[in-house]
């Protein structure tokens, strides 16, 4: 699934230009080794997250996008260097159980599954 249409479906709001993507299953965890171990390139990540370590992991694993749940906003420097290292950041007002449950109706599913 195309990251636009996930954005527009869940009206997400980009924090730094997209960057399209294949979206291929998504994961919600705010423990990144945990995001490390379990997710790969194309997956989506929920999160609460705001530090740059996020980026870190996004560009290491190759997430095709993370979404920052509950409005919650990251610091300038983190979206400096998810600019700098292309990472697709979003922002959405909902918790990221609402976001998953949203996610799974759109026919993404948990890595492996």
């Amino acid at each position: 699934m195309k990251l636009s249409t996930i954005v527009q479906e869940l009206r997400l709001t980009p924090l730094v230009e997209l960057h399209e993507q294949e979206v291929t299953d998504a994961y919600a965890s705010d423990l990144l080794s945990d995001v490390v171990g379990h997710a790969h390139a194309g997956t989506l990540l929920i999160t609460i997250q705001v530090h740059r370590n996020v980026v870190a992991v996004a560009s290491l694993v190759g997430l095709s996008a993370v979404v920052i749940a509950q409005g919650r906003q990251p610091e300038e420097d983190v979206l400096a260097a998810a600019r700098e290292n292309q990472v697709n950041l979003l922002s959405a007002p909902s918790s990221a159980f609402t976001l998953a449950g949203r996610l799974y109706q759109l026919g993404l599913r948990a890595p492996g599954e």
